[in-house]
């Protein structure tokens, strides 16, 4: 079995690529529920969507999030009503999150309805939230006030400097039914490339994942969500050099070194191998952008291939 610590665009990728090389079955994900937000009345959770949508093959693969083909009748004629679209939920998403607030109203859990929602949309991986409990993920804005994520990320655009990030709720937070037991019972744990901070923060926060990790090091496998000194999609460089972080490879080295033995970088950061590896962190260099399913499943491969052969770091 197969546990990833997903969170976003970049974890949908690289879970579709695993799906291709490994019996579905065999691929459990536990994702991030930090960017969840009440939206119109309705919960939304969108990493939960992203993953699901995107192994149902479902997704817009174009914008990263959403489902291909929506249309958006809904949030037009709300515009039209003078009410707030600055959060965007297509008329075909809508069917989802309708779904899943009813069933949460009905005193469901959200583990629950995920895999209810999982199921009805064919997706043969194992997704878990990382809690059912409330985690939410807010940024203090530099000289200004503390924000959801959403408004953050969505409503600002992801472009005003952040002093600083918590997770509320994530002391109180209890693992979601089989978190712990997928992560201590892997045979191979991968972090996706997913923003540190936000992505895989909030997940490492709820009490019991982190040590979980820790515990068995050496068969944590990350790719990192930073090519070059950028990420590929979001704010993940910006948000690591707002908070202190070195902004390449060796920065998301230095977060992940205390529960992952191995590394993974793009081709292009192959120059900085020696600097990871003085984290203590093993690394192996090879292609991790993904432009199509089939990068996805090389991506996979090498994934698998850097677990079973731990004695060749920073082969490209």
């Amino acid at each position: 079995m197969i546990t990833a610590v997903a969170g976003g665009v970049g974890a949908a990728r690289l879970l579709r690529g695993l799906v291709r090389v490994v019996p579905p079955e065999d691929v459990t994900a536990v994702v991030n529920t930090g960017d969840d937000t009440e939206v119109h009345g309705l919960h939304v959770s969108p990493d939960l969507d992203t993953v699901t949508y995107t192994l149902a093959g479902l997704n817009d693969d174009e914008r990263g999030w959403g489902l291909a083909g929506e249309t958006w009748a809904a949030m037009d004629a709300l515009e039209r009503l003078g009410g707030d679209t600055w959060f965007r939920l297509g008329d075909r998403d809508l069917a989802t999150h309708l779904y899943r607030s009813e069933r949460l109203r009905q005193g469901a859990a959200l583990s629950t309805v995920t895999a209810e929602i999982a199921a009805a949309l064919g997706v043969g991986a194992r997704l878990l939230p990382v809690s059912d409990d409330p985690l939410r993920t807010h940024l203090t804005l530099a000289g200004g006030p503390e924000v959801t994520f959403q408004d953050y990320f969505v409503r600002r655009r992801h472009a005003v400097a952040v002093e600083a990030v918590r997770f509320s709720g994530a002391d109180a937070a209890r693992p979601g039914p089989g978190v712990l037991d997928a992560l201590v019972r892997a045979e191979l744990v991968v972090v996706c490339p997913s923003n540190p901070i936000v992505s895989v923060g909030p997940v490492l926060a709820v009490p019991g994942v982190r040590d979980a990790l820790a515990a068995r090091r050496d068969d944590v496998v990350a790719v990192s969500p930073i090519v070059a000194g950028a990420a590929l999609k979001g704010p993940a460089d910006r948000l690591m050099a707002e908070l202190g972080h070195e902004p390449t490879v060796v920065g998301v080295a230095r977060l992940y070194a205390a529960f992952a033995g191995t590394l993974v970088v793009d081709d292009a950061d192959a120059a900085l191998a020696a600097r990871v590896e003085a984290c203590d962190v093993r690394c192996v260099v090879a292609p991790t952008v993904m432009h199509t399913p089939a990068d996805a499943a090389a991506l996979a491969v090498r994934l698998l291939d850097a677990h079973r052969a731990p004695a060749s770091p920073a082969a490209p």
